[in-house]
């Protein structure tokens, strides 16, 4: 009998891109296709079992062995380091980690940088390689608030169509690092489970073949 393999989706338009690409691939599940608040899903005939997550704890699901693989973002990856291996880059959820601020922004040079994000670790990382002093300003939404408001002289923030900054009058300065959707799997996984994993992983590079 086959093992099972758990896979964990990020709940959003992520998830049902990263879900479209398994279906592709030979993964079909129709019960997650189905309206509800249902957060698990299973495809007996194929043994595979997949639920929904929040996109920042998909990481965590798979590092402690819940899931056997994950999609998630490799913002998460960045910020977070968890102990998984990443087997995949998909292709999809394409954005960028960028420095943004007002269009009148200026360093303020021999002061401390006051920047607001989401993400301390990957923003600490960044100015340190710049060896400028920061003030982190951890927030948990609406980050393009704090420069507008004086809070912080920019931010860190991840960057897909610029719309939302544009509309409040800001602007990227700086790129830190291109995004987007890898496939990560547990540790222990990827050692007992290698057989399935594997064959999930070349069904969804031959269908990223296909695409192209």
């Amino acid at each position: 009998m086959k093992p099972w393999i758990h896979i964990a989706l990020p709940k959003g338009r992520l998830g049902e891109k990263a879900y479209g690409m398994l279906k592709a691939a030979g993964y079909p599940c129709p019960a997650i296709e189905d309206p509800g608040r249902k957060l698990i899903f299973e495809n007996p005939d194929l043994g595979v079992r997949y639920f929904w997550v929040k996109p920042s704890d998909v990481s965590i699901y798979v590092e402690r062995g819940a899931a056997d693989l994950g999609i998630v973002g490799k913002d998460i990856l960045l910020e977070y380091q968890p102990d998984v291996y990443e087997l995949a880059d998909l292709g999809i959820g394409k954005c960028r980690m960028a420095v943004a601020g007002k269009k009148d922004f200026r360093d303020p040079v021999g002061q401390t940088l006051k920047v607001a994000t989401k993400f301390p670790n990957i923003t600490r990382g960044y100015y340190a390689g710049k060896c400028r002093d920061i003030d982190i300003i951890h927030l948990n939404g609406s980050i393009e608030l704090a420069p507008i408001l004086g809070l912080s002289h920019v931010i860190v923030d991840i960057v897909e169509t610029g719309t939302t900054l544009r509309e409040n009058d800001l602007q990227v300065y700086e790129q830190i690092v291109t995004i987007s959707a890898r496939l990560i799997a547990n540790v222990a996984s990827y050692q007992f489970k290698d057989e399935a994993v594997n064959r999930v992983l070349g069904c969804l590079e031959k269908q990223k073949e296909d695409v192209k």
